[in-house]
Parts: C-alpha cells; sequence; structure tokens
C-alpha cells in the first residue's frame, strides 16, 4: 500500500501523524504544521533558544533545533503505553521560536514572557523546548499572570534556589526563589524530583531528591507529588541533567546518580490524571556534548510524554 507523504510543510491538519521519511523534510516539533494562529489550538510547541544564563557549559541555544529534529523518530505512531492518543485527539501546532535580540540580554527575559503571553492568553498550553532553565522564569511569570499562584513540579538535579540577593541577575540557579519570593511560585505546594545536590535552603519546597526515587517505585513517587500539588495550577519543568549522565550526556551542568530514562517516564505516566498541568517545558538539553544525539532523543520522548500527561487531565 503506498502512502502520500505529508510534512510540516505541506500537512493541512493539526490533527493525525505524518507519514516522511524521518531524516528528510522540516525538523517541526512532530512534524506538527509550523503556524502562529492558535485559533483552536490545545497545544503550541515553542523554542526557547537561550543560554546566556548557564555557570558551566552552554550549548542549550541549539536545543530546541535539535529536540525537533529528534522528535520525527516518534511522528508516526501513537505514544506507546498510554490510553489516549493526543495526537489524533487535541489540535498540537509548531509555534515556532522565541525572538529576541541576543546581544541584548537585559531584554531577553521579557521578550520570553511576551512570547508566552501571546500563547497562553487564550487558553492555549505552552510546551516549551529550552534553552536553559533560566527561561522557565520568565514563562512562569507568564502562567502566573492567567492561572494565579502556581504549584512548581520540577524534575532536576538541582534545586535553583540558590541564594542572589540581585534581582536584575540572570543565572540558571537562582531563578526559583525570586519566582518563590515573588509570590509566583507556592512553595509548600511545589516538589522537586531528583535532587543531587547540596543547598541547605529548600526555600520550603518539598523535595524527593535522587536517593528517595531509587528507592521507590514510580507509583509511589507519583502518588507522593499527587498529595502535595493536589487539584493547585501546576506548572511542570523537567530539567533534563535529572537524568543520569549515561541518559543524557550532552546538558551543560552534569551530575552522577540521577534518574534513568525508564524512571522518569514511569512517574510522568503515574501522574496521569492527577495533575491540573497549566504549562510544562524541557530545558538544559545541550546537543555539542552529546555526539549521538541521545540527549535530544530523551527531551523529544519526554515532551511527548507531556503532552499525554496534559491531555490526561484536561481532556479525559
Amino acid at each position: 500500500m503506498s502512502v502520500k507523504p505529508t510534512s510540516a510543510e505541506t500537512l493541512t491538519t493539526d490533527k493525525g501523524y505524518v507519514q516522511q521519511l524521518t531524516y528528510a523534510g522540516c525538523p517541526s516539533f512532530l512534524r506538527r504544521p509550523f503556524t502562529r494562529d492558535l485559533t483552536g489550538v490545545d497545544i503550541a510547541i515553542t523554542g526557547i533558544p537561550f543560554d546566556c544564563a548557564t555557570t558551566n557549559r552552554p550549548g542549550t541555544r541549539l536545543g530546541p533545533r535539535a529536540v525537533r529534529e529528534q522528535s520525527s523518530l516518534q511522528s508516526h505512531d501513537s505514544p506507546y503505553g498510554w490510553k489516549f492518543d493526543p495526537f489524533n485527539e487535541l489540535r498540537i501546532v509548531d509555534y515556532g521560536d522565541c525572538q529576541f535580540d541576543h546581544a541584548r540580554v537585559a531584554e531577553v527575559p521579557k521578550a520570553i514572557e511576551h512570547h508566552i503571553d501571546n500563547i497562553v492568553k487564550n487558553g492555549t498550553a505552552a510546551l516549551s523546548i529550552g534553552g536553559d532553565h533560566y527561561v522557565t522564569y520568565p514563562i512562569l511569570k507568564a502562567h502566573a499572570k492567567k492561572y494565579g499562584p502556581l504549584s512548581l513540579l520540577q524534575f532536576d538535579a538541582h534545586s535553583d534556589t540558590w541564594e542572589d540577593t540581585s534581582p536584575d541577575r540572570i543565572d540558571h540557579g537562582t531563578m526559583f526563589r525570586h519566582a518563590i519570593n515573588e509570590g509566583v511560585v507556592v512553595a509548600e505546594h511545589s516538589v522537586q524530583v531528583g535532587i543531587r545536590t547540596t543547598n541547605e535552603d529548600t526555600m520550603g519546597v518539598n523535595i524527593i531528591d535522587a536517593p528517595a526515587v531509587h528507592s521507590s517505585t514510580p507509583i509511589e513517587v507519583a502518588n507522593h507529588i499527587k498529595e502535595i500539588i493536589g487539584s493547585r495550577p501546576c506548572y511542570l519543568t523537567f530539567d533534563i541533567d535529572c537524568l543520569d549522565p549515561a541518559f543524557a550526556p550532552g546538558t551543560g551542568t552534569p551530575v552522577s546518580g540521577g534518574l534513568s530514562s525508564a524512571q522518569a517516564i514511569g512517574i510522568l505516566r503515574a501522574l496521569s490524571g492527577g495533575l491540573d498541568l497549566c504549562g510544562m517545558d524541557v530545558v538544559e538539553v545541550s546537543p555539542p556534548y552529546d555526539h549521538a544525539g541521545i540527549t535530544a532523543i530523551a527531551g523529544a520522548h519526554i515532551a511527548v510524554e507531556l503532552c499525554c500527561l496534559w491531555a490526561s487531565f484536561k481532556k479525559t
């Protein structure tokens, strides 16, 4: 049976699957059509190619393009292990990347916030692909404008709440401290999963560190998360360095002892139907440090899982 090839350039619908050579065509996320028209759109995938806040290795500005490229591996079939198929049921598009002047770094946070404002103001969910983890801060601000103070579900090796006395500092290790202090994030109803670096000041955030994950089942971890967050509006951010470097070597600040891809996916699937997700992101994929694309593949898989998780609460 012959299959008529379609691509992001020629697709006339934002539902269903694309039959095209995996290694050919324009690398939109999951071959979704590129558009800035969000009328009736459920999820908009967007890239935030910013990495000027890194404290170690740069390169995450190339993350959105790499994750899009590797997502083509999954563009032909429904996501495995989910009863709900978001790509046949939901309208999902690739919104393109946030535009900013790389030479005016101080202006970038507002540009990101405005970019996400344009997605969420009419009810479309934003799935952002970073970029270093600082980008989550202006993204959170945009979501808080619409949904109010947020619970943060953070998968990460680092807390990113280190002390910082300068509100103007652009640093991917301090921004959640500012978000908590500003009331954007509610610490007592937030959870950090996979932490394995020392920061004595937790800012009141609940921590399920990497050793705790390893000694628990994904269902146990997910149930603990759901107990803490409850029915509050929740933003989920997945720093790829939550995964052990064996599964995600291409990142700026790798830390040994992290989660496996299977553990992370198991936790996300066990959260199905239990979180009121208002937005999500995958950040810190740095392709230059990964010759085989392993990290971008992991990032693309996590992004697909996040689409399914969002759909499991919103559309069932």
